[in-house]
């Protein structure tokens, strides 16, 4: 699998709009970001190669919904964690869930399967996704996910993501033990 040398720049081109979002907020609050670009990658164990490079995990972000599809979260795991949505539910105290459809995914974040990030919160402006965070992932030191394309992969300080991104764009984050 190709992947990139390690760069602190923001790419010269955009996949999606939701990539130039990204890399603009990040610029804007001053969030330093090593990223690499790389080819495609479809599951998590395709990340590994890229972890290696970064020096951090790339984390599992799925997104759920209750079942009138009114309430949606957007949960992040470590790569290898299994999302059990009863305990979700406990945690969370909602009602059960499921995983969104494809068109809920891109109609309330603008990403589709196989590309969901925590950062796809930037275009849920109104406020319709909560962000559940495992605190496993929350006590790392560093954050790696993709930036709207699975062709194109970040690491942060979590510090930032929890403490100045997601704040930024309205997401507060619930940190659960999962």
């Amino acid at each position: 699998m190709f992947i990139s040398d390690i760069t602190k720049e923001m790419p010269s081109s955009y996949t999606s709009e939701l990539e130039k979002k990204v890399y603009e907020k990040l610029n804007e609050l001053n969030i330093d970001f090593d990223r690499v670009d790389n080819d495609t990658v479809e599951s998590m164990e395709e990340c590994i190669e890229i972890n290696n490079k970064l020096g951090a995990e790339i984390r599992k972000t799925i997104i759920v919904c209750n079942e009138k599809k009114t309430q949606f979260y957007l949960v992040v795991l470590p790569a290898e964690k299994r999302f059990d949505s009863k305990i979700f539910r406990d945690k969370m105290g909602c009602s059960r869930v499921s995983f969104a459809s494809a068109e809920s995914m891109e109609k309330v974040l603008g990403v589709v399967p196989g590309s969901a990030t925590v950062m796809s919160v930037i275009n849920d402006t109104d406020n319709i996704v909560k962000v559940a965070i495992d605190k496993e992932v929350a006590d790392s030191e560093y954050f790696a996910c993709n930036t709207g394309e699975n062709t194109k992969h970040i690491k942060i300080k979590t510090e930032d993501l929890l403490e100045v991104f997601l704040p930024n764009v309205n997401h507060e984050p619930t940190i659960i033990e999962l």
